[in-house]
């Protein structure tokens, strides 16, 4: 960049010197540079020249330098050399993008600007929000302009009653010293459109009484229509003010309080919204609320991002500490009761265990399970890669048996890696107890019965309950009969005398009975 040739074409620029500077600056732009500083000053010098093209060329150029900044601006004023060269449907792509920019401090330029545009190319309701937008702007000195154009847009839609209340509110932000003569003559066309006849006669009058203000033929037409009206109002005959009326398109069938309009259009109508009955106050406090929520919106995707984050952070954090306190999918629970179901259904349970576990152990595990139990968990260990699961499981039949089963951790989920079975009777304390005490009670039948039969059933008891007398008996007994014998055999004879027989019979018997007793 030339800083010397910059430097002159500012001096010139500040004098309003235009050629000079455009010389000077085009000199101090090397070719191909982007320096939007430059360009900003260029185009508005073509501006300031009538050479609308140019400029909008000098605003494009700027724009293509990021590092200037500034956007708002110069959107402003691209979509205004754009509209100025008769380019309307151009512009309002930029006067768009000129209000879009949340950093520029004086967006009412661009919407003043924006309803022109619209108005050029025959979009009447567009250009009506954009006046209203550049109305209700708080950093606009001066919103009677916006709120002028805005009652004409409202006439050229036939809604006369908003017309009227646009350009009253145009008069209160007025102030004695500017001219309020073409307001008061726009007022006075929008109250005979309304057939508000005195009250046009009124604002007609205003718009003349200082004698600057000329009507237009169409204006004058009206004011004297106006005036045959208001004295025809006493006869209550049909004036000629009716049949203008009529003629001018405003039929007693239309309803000035159509919030949509004759045309069908859809702009807001000031009963619905309330705007031309509040205060300048309201307007400011209510474009703040505006602001406030356009910011709102502004940052509405890092809050969605930030949401997702936190709740992905939260799962996620959510889940290790559940893997850390053991818990998994599936549980410790499932995989027991899944063991006994495969057992009963005779599916293969291999899958069900560690991978370090031996086929041998695996057989003698399955060999442990009972088949058709139920299963209920009884108690639950669990760490972050081993748990232990007791539970008990019950046969049909009443059966008990209590297993205690070691897991460890496989992924997400547990599998096991050892069983060990406390085995209990298949009858608990209770039955035992009945069954020993029936078993009593037979004992008991069994002595009576014997007694009746006069069978000496005390030998019977004392067997039953002196096996080791009974049994030293038998044997003492079983030698007496062995040293008989031997005494018989050593008789000279070869046979035994007469009078042991007897002996050996008694023997036989009553000493056995009396060693019994």
């Amino acid at each position: 960049m030339n800083q010397q040739a910059y430097e002159s074409g500012k001096r010139a620029y500040q004098k309003g010197d235009w050629l000079r500077a455009l010389t000077y600056l085009d000199e101090a732009k090397d070719s191909g540079e982007a320096f939007g500083e430059i360009d900003h000053l260029r185009g508005n010098a073509y501006m300031k020249m009538g050479q609308f093209d140019l400029a909008a060329a000098a605003y494009e150029s700027a724009l293509s330098d990021p590092a200037y900044g500034k956007r708002g601006a110069l959107q402003c004023n691209l979509g205004r050399a754009l509209l100025a060269a008769g380019r309307a449907q151009e512009a309002v792509g930029a006067l768009t993008a000129a209000v879009s920019d949340s950093d520029y401090a004086t967006p009412y330029k661009a919407y003043l600007a924006l309803g022109k545009a619209y108005e050029q190319v025959g979009d009447v309701r567009n250009a009506g929000i954009a006046y209203r937008s550049a109305a209700i702007d708080e950093s606009n000195p001066a919103p009677a302009v916006a709120l002028t154009s805005l009652g004409g847009c409202f006439m050229r839609l036939n809604r006369a009653v908003d017309a009227v209340e646009a350009y009253r509110t145009a008069l209160d932000f007025t102030n004695p010293l500017e001219d309020q003569n073409k307001i008061w003559c726009d007022l006075a066309l929008a109250y005979v459109a309304a057939n508000r006849m005195n009250e046009a006669v009124d604002a007609f009058g205003k718009a003349t009484s200082d004698g600057t203000y000329v009507l237009s033929p169409e204006a004058q037409a009206s004011y004297d229509a106006a005036r045959r009206a208001v004295a025809s109002i006493g006869s209550r005959k049909p004036s000629e003010t009716d049949a203008f009326l009529a003629a001018a398109g405003y039929a007693s069938s239309y309803d000035p309080l159509d919030p949509t309009g004759a045309s069908g259009e859809l702009m807001p109508s000031p009963e619905d919204t309330g705007f031309f009955s509040v205060s300048e106050e309201d307007l400011v406090r209510q474009d703040k609320i505006d602001r406030k929520v356009r910011r709102k919106h502004r940052h509405t995707g890092l809050k969605i991002f930030l949401v997702i984050l936190f709740l992905l952070a939260l799962i996620v954090g959510g889940g290790i500490f559940a893997y850390v306190k053991g818990y998994g999918w599936p549980t410790q629970q499932s995989v027991a009761e899944q063991l006994f179901d495969a057992k009963t259904q005779g599916t293969d349970i291999s899958g069900l265990f560690a991978d370090g576990v031996s086929e041998s152990h695996l057989q003698e595990y399955s060999d442990m399970v009972l088949s058709g139990a139920t299963v209920e968990v009884t108690g639950l260990d669990r760490s972050m890669t081993e748990s232990t699961v007791a539970l008990t499981a019950t046969l049909g039949s009443g059966i008990e048996q209590d297993y205690t089963i070691s897991m460890v951790r496989d992924g997400l989920g547990w599998k096991i890696s050892d069983i060990e079975a406390d085995y209990r009777s298949a009858i608990d304390d209770t039955n035992t107890d009945a069954l020993v005490e029936d078993n009593t009670d037979s004992s008991l039948d069994a002595d009576v019965d014997s007694d009746a039969n006069g069978t000496v059933d005390e030998g019977s008891e004392v067997t039953s309950d002196q096996g080791g007398t009974s049994q030293d008996a038998t044997d003492d007994g079983q030698d007496d009969l062995e040293g008989g014998s031997a005494d018989g055999t050593a008789d000279d004879s070869g046979s035994p005398d007469a009078a042991d027989t007897p002996d050996q019979g008694s023997q036989d018997t009553t000493p056995a009975e009396g060693t019994n007793e």
